[in-house]
């Protein structure tokens, strides 16, 4: 068995990182979990409009780095992990992306950008229906703030196919290095 592998697709709502997670689950010789902070997000009470105790603000910078904290816990079970998420970066709140850079040291985690032009994003939310409009403009200048990507694919040009070949290649053949280039500059 190999060493504890976690692909971090991090993109834009809309951007395609669930396709290519599915892909992957379907085309990696070894069984990996499928990890979203969708589903840690859908744990908030719908009552977070209500303010006070309820507060989306205080609520949910808990709720996410208790996702984060569960990535380190389920690789450290021993599983292979394909995690979907938004590292957003917000003034005022810790980083997310360089909190999972820190949580995930002890493992061979790949961070894998997954990029798609903001107009596309608008349309593909929009088809969706299952998104709030707006939410690829907030988010477009605040996920890839730091530049930093063992790969970066764009699913605007490649298939969602195509672009989980890519990630496969690419684990199979490099060793990670930016999770340790984001622990660097900070």
């Amino acid at each position: 068995m190999h060493p504890v592998t976690i692909i971090f697709l991090n993109g834009v709502s809309s951007s395609g990182k669930t396709s290519i997670a599915k892909i992957l689950q379907q085309t990696l010789p070894e069984p990996y979990l499928h990890v979203q902070l969708d589903n840690f997000e859908a744990m908030l009470p719908e009552r977070y409009d209500e303010g006070g105790l309820f507060d989306w603000q205080s609520l949910f910078p808990k709720a996410l780095s208790g996702f984060h904290h569960s990535i380190a816990a389920l690789a450290t079970a021993g599983n292979h992990l394909i995690v979907d998420h938004v590292t957003v970066y917000r003034e005022g709140w810790h980083s997310s992306l360089i909190e999972c850079a820190y949580l995930l040291m002890p493992f061979r985690a790949y961070l894998i950008g997954v990029h798609c032009p903001l107009r596309e994003l608008q349309r593909r939310e929009q088809a969706r229906g299952d998104r709030f409009i707006g939410t690829a403009i907030r988010q477009f200048d605040r996920v890839h703030r730091y530049g930093i990507a063992d790969l970066n694919v764009d699913t605007s040009t490649t298939t969602a196919e195509a672009c989980a070949e890519q990630v496969q290649a690419y684990v199979t053949s490099h060793e990670p290095s930016a999770f340790q280039q984001l622990r660097a500059t900070t």
